[in-house]
This record gives C-alpha cells, structure tokens and sequence, in this order.
C-alpha cells in the first residue's frame, strides 16, 4: 500500500495474533487511505472480537475510523467482565469445543454445539439468528461479517478454556440444570417415569433421577458424579452462582 503511514501498537493480551515484529510496542502501517481502522486491525491479525477500546492520539474511536497520516493508534484488549447487550447471554461452540460446552452445559449456561461441522458460514449465521456469542479457536470464523457476536477461545484445554469464557462473560450459574449432551433443560424424574429407560443395575441403586424435557435422557448421581462435582465446585468457588446440589 502507499497512503497514509500511522503507528499502531496492541495490548500484551492481543500479541499472540499478530506477527512477531509488532509484539514488542509501538510499529508503523502504511495504510490505502480508505480502509477503516477495523479493517486494519484485522489485517494484521486480530478478530474485532477480541479488541476493546481503539484510541488514536489517546482518544476512542469507532471502528469505522479511517486513519490518517501521523496518528497514533492503540488497540486494547475486551474488558473483563464482557457484557453483550441486546440479548440474553447464550453461546454458540463450534465442533472443537465439543468438552467445554458440556462444561458450560453442567454449569447451567445456555451451550449450543453441533457435533458435525456446520461450515463457518452456517455458524455465522446461526450465531446471528439466534442471537449467541460464537465461541471458536478459528480466527477467520471470528472475523465474518455476520456473526452476532463472538470470543476467541484462548486455551485449548478445556479446564483453562472454561476459566477463560466464565472470567470473560460472568454468565449466571445454575449447576445441573441443563442436559449435557443436548442443552436442553432437566427436570426432577421419579423413579417409576423412567423406569424403563433405566438398566437393571442402575434401577436398584438409585433413587434420585432427572430427565431432559427436550431429549429425554436421564439422569442420576452415577460413577463420574463426584468428577462432575469437582468441576461445579471449583467453578462456583471461583466465579459465583447458584448453590451446587
């Protein structure tokens, strides 16, 4: 390009998209003069998700900006907690987020995911329709146009990554209301209702029971209880909610 040259530095949180020779401060762009400063933002490497605040010669800016010769550009990372206007706080997790949105599905927090791969184009869009915050580790997903809202998902263990989306967004918690496997909502069971789903072993040990009103599979304090515990424990611990059952 040959237009107006400005300098741009990013947040230490944002470094990680960018190449290396921009993580160390303050460089310079050459932009085409027409371009918004979103644009070229994302240029060099970073999803408008992920970035907070644009402040060009120490003022905020909106994305639509478009730079001139001589400003200075500063590019800060999302503040934490994130609120998401306009809609109840849902999410949508691509097919590599198949375990943290079980999690997130244990926590009670409104967890879409398909387990085939819809295709960036069709998350997009459903992320839009349905009005839920794309969760995603794919950089060009998080840069289509028309994605409701989006975040990047930092980590990929899955422990770390339901830190990152709990600390990020602060959804409510509601431990052991939703079904992990389709996110619908459970609902107390007894044990003549589900008797017949239930194996022989399962029906003499246990009294208690939950079904999904939408898939309904049942549920019950089985072998992986006190591992399931352990995540609602440490995550109610941290970050607030509802009272664990």
């Amino acid at each position: 390009m040959n237009g107006p040259e400005i300098q741009i530095s990013f947040a230490p949180d944002l470094r990680l998209f960018v190449s290396a020779e921009r993580r160390t401060g303050r460089t310079a762009v050459t932009t085409d003069g027409v371009s918004t400063l979103g644009h070229v933002v994302e240029s060099l490497g970073v999803p408008l998700t992920e970035a907070g605040r644009l402040l060009v010669d120490g003022r905020p800016v909106a994305v639509s900006h478009v730079p001139a010769a001589g400003e200075t550009v500063e590019v800060e990372g999302v503040t934490r907690p994130q609120s998401v206007p306009g809609a109840p706080l849902r999410f949508l997790l691509d097919v590599h987020l198949g375990t943290l949105a079980r999690r997130m599905r244990l926590l009670g927090i409104d967890a879409a995911y398909e387990s085939e791969d819809l295709g960036d184009p069709a998350l997009a869009a459903l992320s839009a329709k349905e009005r839920r915050v794309m969760l995603s580790r794919d950089r060009g997903l998080l840069r289509r146009r028309e994605l409701w809202a989006g975040a990047y998902v930092y980590s990929d263990r899955p422990e770390d990554q339901l830190r990152d989306v709990l600390e990020r967004f602060a959804p409510t918690l509601e431990p052991w209301t939703r079904c992990t496997a389709c996110n619908g909502r459970l609902t107390e069971a007894d044990k003549d209702s589900v008797r017949e789903r239930l194996e022989q072993g399962t029906e003499k040990t246990y009294d208690v029971f939950a079904s999904c009103t939408e898939c309904e599979r049942v549920y019950w304090r089985g072998a992986h209880h006190a591992r399931l515990e352990a995540i609602v424990t440490d995550a109610l611990r941290e970050f607030g909610g509802a009272a664990a059952r």
